[in-house]
C-alpha cells in the first residue's frame, strides 16, 4: 500500500482529498507524479442479511426493496480517479473498465 507521502507538497489540495478518501476505505492502487493522479479503489462491502431480513420481516416485507438495492451496490468493487486540473483544483471521476 502505497502512502499519501507519495505525493509532492506542491499538490497539497490533492494530498487533503486523498487523506479523505483514505479515512472512507479506499486503497490507493496507482500514483502518478508527473500528471498529479492518484487512482484509488474500494473493495465490496458486506450485507448483513439477518439483520435485513427482521427488518423487511417487521416492516412487512417493505424493508425488501431498500435490502435488494443495497445487495445489488454492496457487490460493486468502486474504482476512482482523484486528479489535479488545469486550474490546480482536485476533482473526481469514476474509473470505468
Amino acid at each position: 500500500m502505497k502512502n499519501i507521502s507519495l505525493i509532492k507538497n506542491e499538490n497539497l489540495k490533492l494530498s487533503g482529498v486523498l487523506a479523505q478518501k483514505i479515512k472512507k476505505g479506499f486503497v490507493v492502487e496507482e500514483v502518478n507524479d508527473k500528471l498529479p493522479f492518484v487512482v484509488l479503489s474500494k473493495k465490496p462491502a458486506k450485507v448483513n442479511h439477518r439483520l435485513n431480513f427482521w427488518i423487511s420481516c417487521a416492516t412487512f416485507g417493505l424493508w425488501s426493496i431498500p435490502w435488494a438495492y443495497k445487495c445489488l451496490e454492496a457487490k460493486k468493487e468502486r474504482k476512482i480517479i482523484i486528479a489535479i486540473d488545469e486550474d490546480g483544483n482536485p476533482f473526481e471521476e469514476k474509473c470505468y473498465g
